[in-house]
């Protein structure tokens, strides 16, 4: 199981890497691994502002459609246009290709209520 240190984690599986006021954000390897091949990711936030916790999109796989949950308040930058084509990026490279979209951080505060490698890593029982 892949948990990088330097990222943050929500208790909804994604993950966040923040850089200056600007957060990517992506599913983690454990979130991946438990929907199976990625066939298709919907993004309908670019542009808009989003509240955390707030639906930003969907995953869908071979046998299950995901919401996916901000991790931060902030307005959706960019999706990450290699996924139209291979959206198995997310499989295969979660935490590098596998990003799903860029979005400015508004509140920095909610940075310090997302989780550690390590608390994640409890949450999921690894």
């Amino acid at each position: 199981m892949n948990l990088p240190e330097n990222l943050k984690y929500t208790k909804d599986h994604e993950w966040v890497r923040i850089e200056g006021d600007v957060a990517y954000v992506g599913i983690t390897d454990f979130a991946q691994s438990e929907l199976g091949d990625i066939v298709y990711v919907d993004i309908d936030t670019v542009d808009k502002e989003i509240s955390k916790e707030e639906v930003f999109g969907t995953v869908e796989a071979v046998k299950t459609v995901s919401d996916l949950y901000s991790p931060l308040s902030g307005t959706v930058l960019e999706f990450n246009d290699k996924l139209e084509a291979s959206p198995e990026l997310v499989n295969s490279d979660p935490y590098g290709d596998g990003w799903i979209i860029k979005m400015s951080v508004s509140n920095t505060g909610e940075v310090n209520e997302l989780l550690t490698a390590e608390a994640y890593k409890e949450l999921i029982g690894h």
